[in-house]
């Protein structure tokens, strides 16, 4: 049985001339090798480049650290210049130099790059604050590391610096970390930066004490404490307290380490002292001294009962 209707056999797509040539130039061995022999001096071109820029950021890293540490520079803020922004700018140049060798167009990109740091900058401003604190705090000079601060209430040793945080070890070895721009917002006492550091300490004696013999007392018990200056001791009168004479023990330490430790001995060197001495040290308290009153009234109540004799 012959079909009135025969099929025709559906014919294989046939490739678009587009096509064609864009699957022979992926095959054709020829014209890599051409592009590829001229992409080579490119290429050299831009290695050359990034290898110049690293010998020369290599050869002019320990010069640029000198002339810092010569400006009176803190080392933490000549390490961080030299290391970190100094060799980013250093190798950002490269990497752009290489790109134009290479013949990549960096003007969109690095107009793309601009819009995104100003994003980025509105999207960061209490970092951005904290880093131009940092410069501040670099440039300025109000401690360095290893000094011994009060800041906030946290006193302690500086261990670190960088362009964000100010890092204090405590007394406690507790590491606290105190954003730049409250440091430079508050208000920050450095015991280290004048050598000797004065440590205050108030004491009260009585009323009914002597000034003189509590001094001669005080000082004497001094002597035995090794880290407090040898003849730097004295003891003045502050104050005439509500129930108390009010000295004022004022002994130096050659560091700022040994502040705490020196104030602790001494407030209980004196205090054995005192009482060895039998020189009161009181505490707070109010005296009431009460008199005897006769009002009119009294007086006139007792004139009536005598008048009206004994009762029934």
């Amino acid at each position: 049985m012959i079909p009135l209707f025969q099929q025709e056999a559906e014919a294989p797509p046939q490739a678009t001339p587009q096509r064609q040539s864009f699957v022979q130039t992926l095959l054709d061995l020829d014209t890599w090798t051409v592009k590829l022999v001229d992409w080579l001096p490119k290429l050299g071109n831009a290695l050359l480049v990034l290898a110049v820029f690293w010998i020369a950021y290599r050869v002019s890293r320990r010069p640029v650290a000198i002339f810092l540490r010569r400006a009176h520079l803190q080392e933490a803020l000549v390490k961080l210049l030299v290391d970190q922004i100094y060799r980013w700018i250093v190798f950002g140049f490269a990497i752009i130099m290489a790109a134009a060798q290479l013949g990549i167009d960096i003007t969109a990109a690095i107009a793309g790059v601009g819009v995104a740091g100003l994003a980025i900058g509105f999207a960061a401003q209490d970092s951005l604050a904290n880093v131009i604190a940092g410069l501040v705090i670099f440039w300025d000079k109000p401690f360095r590391v290893g000094d011994w601060i009060t800041s906030q209430d946290h006193h302690g040793k500086v261990a670190e610096i960088n362009m964000r945080t100010t890092r204090i070890r405590t007394r406690q070895n507790t590491y606290v970390i105190v954003p730049n721009k409250d440091i430079i917002n508050s208000v920050v006492i450095n015991h280290s930066l004048y050598g000797d550091v004065r440590v205050d300490i108030p004491i009260g004696i009585a009323y009914k004490e002597d000034v003189r013999a509590a001094r001669r007392v005080i000082l004497a018990a001094m002597g035995s404490i090794d880290l407090i200056e040898e003849g730097r001791s004295e003891v003045v009168m502050a104050s005439l307290g509500s129930s108390s004479i009010d000295l004022s023990l004022r002994v130096w330490v050659e560091d700022a380490v040994h502040e705490k430790r020196a104030r602790f001995q001494c407030l209980e060197a004196a205090k054995i002292a005192l009482d060895e001495a039998g020189i009161e040290i009181p505490y707070p308290h109010l005296q009431l001294f009460l008199e005897t009153l006769r009002p009119p009234a009294v007086d006139a109540l007792r004139e009536v009962l005598a008048a009206r004799g004994p009762s029934e």
